[in-house]
């Protein structure tokens, strides 16, 4: 019980550190970079779930934590690529707009996803699913509480000014708390899974990184666009796969196996990708 309270209400309130950090104009600037948008979509909401499907079949993942992988792979960039961009010395403006735009994709083209992917991996093991109400619960726990962060920033400047830094520092404390649970309450699924999983998710990360600084400089876009488009293409946001892994299926305590492989990749993602970025983007131009 407790985690089915704490784990939407932590991630509600990530969502809302994310709002408070946002603006209309970061909707809008995509517009004026129509190849920065359209090259950045492309491998974030349709290259990531293909890639993801055939390392899915090429590692051997089944059943549920091929579902998993799918959710993530599904899931949006969030503050943690936005933060990894400004220290890569990306395009940190363009990370953000990507960041807010693709939040609100991911309402339709998560559900979209999951279902497919239950129904392929799972036959007739999968649970139900409802893809409105799944919908409908992504809207309420990303959407919303960005848009009441946007409106907060927008009628109280100084108190969004002065509360994000420690909002932030909040965010990350849940972050951590999640991801300990996650691992914790599935430890036996993520030791036996580990061997598995492990190259499955840092493949997935190197292969979209690279894919995406690629497809960028074939494009002839700037080099701090084409670092802010790998690493958007390359990082997922863990706590929502996990979020919503375990509200897809419920267990009776602790969260759901579901959610393994996103917790599994929260955690590479510091040790394993990161210093991949940093030294793939200090030697691409060499």
């Amino acid at each position: 019980m407790i985690i089915d309270i704490f784990l939407p209400l932590s991630l509600v309130f990530i969502m809302f550190t994310l709002g408070l950090g946002l603006t209309l104009d970061d909707f809008t600037n995509l517009i004026y970079t129509p190849k920065a948008f359209f090259i950045g979509m492309m491998n974030q909401i349709f290259l990531l779930p293909i890639v993801a499907f055939f390392i899915i079949h090429l590692i051997g993942l089944t059943k549920e934590m091929a579902v998993g992988m799918m959710i993530l792979a599904s899931c949006p960039g969030g503050v943690t690529s936005n933060i990894i961009t400004k220290m890569a010395k990306g395009d940190t403006a363009l990370s953000i707009s990507y960041t807010a735009v693709v939040s609100i994709i991911t309402i339709v083209t998560l559900p979209l996803i999951t279902g497919f992917s239950m129904k392929y991996f799972m036959e007739a093991n999968a649970p139900p699913l409802n893809l409105l109400s799944l919908g409908i619960t992504m809207f309420l726990i990303t959407a919303i509480p960005v848009g009441i962060g946007m409106v907060v920033r927008s009628k109280f400047r100084i108190f969004a000014d002065s509360f994000e830094a420690d909002a932030t520092k909040i965010s990350t404390v849940l972050f951590v708390i999640i991801i300990i649970g996650a691992l914790v309450s599935e430890w036996n699924t993520f030791i036996i899974n580990l061997s598995i999983l492990g190259p499955a998710m840092t493949l997935l990360m190197f292969i979209m990184i690279i894919i995406g600084y690629n497809s960028s400089k074939f494009f002839r876009m700037k080099n701090k666009q084409a670092v802010t488009v790998a690493i958007e293409s390359g990082i997922q946001n863990g706590t929502v796969g996990i979020t919503i892994g375990n509200i897809i299926l419920n267990p009776d305590s602790g969260l759901s196996i579901l959610s393994v492989p996103s917790g599994v990749y929260s955690i590479l993602m510091y040790f394993v990708c990161l210093p991949f970025v940093f030294w793939y983007i200090k030697n691409i131009d060499k």
